[in-house]
């Protein structure tokens, strides 16, 4: 039986520096925004166009547009959620019953807030100086935007008190062996 890990962590928290981590490891990584990405390039275009047909463009899912239909539309984001998630849930379980390892890494960054369903979760976390930071080093990225980001997510303290493990991002060296330790014990235990 294949162990599930959630991987998951704040913006900014060094989420995808870790998940390319496991990759390196060997570890057959899902990737939820990715998963979206090819969603609204394809099986989402049908579901999403008929909640906001201005957000089809092209025949794939145009962010922008869907981004103007949230910020005016308060029911918007749950209307999107219901539609998109079932698709998410079933492009995850597909890649789970792909998997031929004892363990596979499912980096979900609104783990908790959807629920997805894990063996275990792994929280990654940096200080709240070094987060902000890094998302204000992003190309757009401005403080309300990620002020914005932050207040639709569970408070990073939060999540480490609900973790089965966790791992800080500040030095990458003692987060590769971090990880390396980790895929070592749970891929021993459910192999």
């Amino acid at each position: 039986m294949t162990y599930r890990l959630g991987l998951t962590g704040s913006i900014g928290m060094g989420k995808s520096t870790t998940a390319q981590m496991f990759r390196e490891a060997g570890v057959p990584v899902w990737d939820a925004d990715a998963a979206v990405h090819r969603l609204y390039q394809g099986a989402a275009v049908g579901p999403v166009g008929a909640l906001c047909p201005a957000a089809v463009q092209d025949g794939q899912i145009d962010r922008a547009a869907l981004k103007d239909w949230i910020a005016r539309d308060p029911d918007a984001l749950s209307q999107l959620e219901a539609a998109v998630h079932p698709l998410v849930a079933a492009d995850r379980a597909a890649f789970i019953a792909q998997a031929d390892a004892p363990l596979v890494v499912l980096d979900i960054p609104l783990l908790y807030e959807t629920g997805a369903d894990v063996d275990g979760v792994l929280v990654v976390t940096a200080p709240p100086d070094v987060q902000r930071a890094r998302v204000l080093a992003r190309p757009g990225m401005d403080a309300a935007q990620f002020d914005r980001i932050l207040s639709r997510q569970m408070p990073d303290a939060e999540k480490r008190a609900r973790a089965d493990f966790v791992i800080e991002t500040l030095d990458m060296d003692r987060t590769r062996t971090a990880v390396q330790d980790l895929v070592a014990k749970l891929g021993a235990e459910h192999a």
